[in-house]
C-alpha cells in the first residue's frame, strides 16, 4: 500500500467513489458486521501492526521527534484493545442514514422531508497518531461514505498495516474494501493531488498544526472542515470549591498532555489567586513547568524557590498549543477580564469556567465563542468516545457544517423527499 504514484492515487479516489456507491447502500447489519471483524482483527492480529509500529517509533527516535509525538505515534496491545472497543461502539450506535426528519404535510398534500444520505468520500490528511485511521475509517463506514486516509510519513509503516487490516475486515464480511484507502506513501505529491480532485472526493479533513490547515485551505478545490490548533483554557472563578478546581485543572493537563483538549492556560480570579496557587504548585511539584504572569509569578515565588520551573510568560506563550507538561497562569480581575483573553488568544475549541456561581456558569456559557464549553469539568472531555459518538473524524472548530467532535451525523448531508398524489403546481 506504500508504493502509490500520483496518477496512483487518483485510480484509488476513482476506486473510492465507486465503492461509495455500494456503501451508501448496505444495510446497518452489514455494516455492523464488517466492523466487529476490524474490532476482531485488531485484538487477533496484533503482531504485523505492532512491529510496523516499532519501525516507525524507532525512526522517529532517531529523527529527534518531541516526547509528546512519539506518545501520540506509540501503539500497544493495550492501546489497540482500546481502539477494537471504541470500534464495537461504533457499530453499536444507530444508523443515521435513512433518517427522516422535518417531515410535514402542506396544504397541497404534499408530503415533504428530509432524508439523510452519506456525504460520498471523505478524504482525511492527519499527522501522528496512527489510531486516527481505524477511528475515521469505521465512522466513515458506518455512516456510509468512503475513506481516504493519507496519514503523517512519522507514521507511515503503522497506517500501511492498518489500512491492510481494514480491507481484509472489510471484505471478509462481505463488503467493498475498496471503500478504506490508506494512502501511506509520505510523497507530498499526493496531497496536492488529492486537494484536485473534487470530481472524486466530495469533502476533505485536515488535522494537524496551522500550516497544515492554511495548505489545505488555500489548495483545495473542494469543501473543507478544519481540525487545527488547540489553545484550550480554563478560567478559575472567584466563588470556586478550591479542592474541585486544583483536581479538575490537574486532569486537564496531567492525564495526557499530548492531546488537543488539554489544558494550556490557567485563567485565576485574583480573589481566589493565593488560595488556588499556592495548592496548585503544592499538586504539581515540579511535575508540570509554569509560564506566569508577573503577578502569578510573585505568588509562586515558594514553588519556584523549591526549584520548580516559573518562567514569565510571552505574549505568545497565551496562544500556544503546548502539547506537554506546561501550562500559562494568568491573574485576572474579572470574568470580563478571563473572557477577553479566551477570545483573543483562544482557538474557540474546548475552554471551561470553575464556579459555584450560577449567574457567572450561565453567561460564561453565553458568551465564550468555543465548540465545547464547560462548567466544572475537565476539558480533557473533548472527544468523540466521551461524548458517546464512538470516535471521531475530528473536532471542528469552524461552524459550518460541523462543530466540535464530528461523529456519523456530522458525516451525512440530507435529501429532500417529496410524496404527492399527482399534484400540479398551479400556472
Amino acid at each position: 500500500m506504500s508504493n502509490s504514484t500520483p496518477s496512483h492515487i487518483r485510480e484509488r479516489a476513482a476506486a473510492a467513489r465507486a465503492a461509495a456507491r455500494q456503501l451508501a447502500q448496505l444495510s446497518t447489519g452489514a455494516k455492523d458486521r464488517a466492523l466487529r471483524r476490524v474490532a476482531e482483527l485488531l485484538e487477533t492480529d496484533q503482531a504485523g501492526v505492532l512491529e510496523a509500529n516499532a519501525r516507525d517509533l524507532e525512526a522517529g527516535r532517531a529523527a529527534g521527534l518531541d516526547a509528546y509525538f512519539l506518545e501520540r505515534l506509540s501503539l500497544s496491545p493495550e492501546r489497540l484493545r482500546g481502539i477494537a472497543a471504541d470500534t464495537r461502539t461504533v457499530a453499536t450506535l444507530p444508523d443515521p442514514i435513512g433518517e427522516e426528519f422535518d417531515v410535514r404535510t402542506l396544504p397541497n398534500g404534499l408530503r415533504i422531508g428530509r432524508r439523510r444520505v452519506p456525504l460520498g468520500v471523505v478524504a482525511c490528511i492527519y499527522e501522528s497518531r496512527p489510531n486516527v485511521t481505524i477511528d475515521i475509517a469505521a465512522l466513515c463506514l458506518k455512516s456510509g461514505n468512503a475513506a481516504i486516509l493519507r496519514g503523517g510519513k512519522e507514521a507511515r509503516h503503522s497506517n500501511a498495516a492498518l489500512g491492510e487490516l481494514l480491507q481484509r475486515g472489510l471484505a471478509e464480511a462481505g463488503v467493498p474494501g475498496e471503500g478504506i484507502q490508506v494512502v501511506s506513501d509520505p510523497d507530498r505529491a499526493h496531497v496536492d493531488e488529492l486537494l484536485e480532485m473534487h470530481d472524486l472526493v466530495d469533502i476533505i479533513v485536515p488535522r494537524g498544526g496551522p500550516e497544515l490547515i492554511e495548505y489545505v485551505r488555500r489548495k483545495a478545490t473542494m469543501p473543507v472542515i478544519a481540525h487545527g490548533d488547540a489553545v484550550v483554557n480554563i478560567y478559575v472563578d472567584e466563588q470556586v470549591d478550591l479542592a474541585m478546581a486544583i483536581t479538575v485543572v490537574d486532569n486537564a493537563k496531567t492525564r495526557r498532555y499530548s492531546i488537543c483538549n488539554a489544558v494550556d492556560t490557567v485563567l485565576v480570579h485574583a480573589g481566589v489567586a493565593p488560595a488556588f496557587l499556592a495548592a496548585l504548585g503544592e499538586r504539581w511539584g515540579g511535575k508540570v513547568a509554569l509560564l506566569a504572569d508577573g503577578r502569578a509569578r510573585s505568588l509562586l515565588a515558594d514553588h519556584a524557590a523549591a526549584g520548580h520551573p516559573v518562567a514569565d510568560a510571552t505574549e505568545e506563550d497565551w496562544r500556544t498549543e503546548h502539547l506537554a507538561l506546561k501550562v500559562g497562569v494568568r491573574i485576572v480581575d474579572s470574568m470580563d477580564e478571563a473572557i477577553t483573553h479566551i477570545e483573543r488568544y483562544g482557538s474557540h475549541h474546548s475552554d471551561a469556567i470553575l464556579t459555584e456561581n450560577y449567574t457567572n456558569a450561565m453567561r460564561f456559557l453565553d458568551e465564550v465563542d468555543s465548540a465545547c464549553v464547560y462548567v466544572n469539568a475537565s476539558t480533557q472531555f473533548t472527544d468523540g468516545a466521551q461524548f458517546g459518538l464512538g470516535a471521531e473524524v475530528g473536532i471542528s472548530t469552524q461552524k459550518m457544517h460541523a462543530r466540535g467532535p464530528m461523529g456519523l451525523r456530522e458525516l451525512t448531508s440530507y435529501k429532500w423527499t417529496i410524496f404527492g398524489k399527482g399534484q400540479v403546481r398551479p400556472l
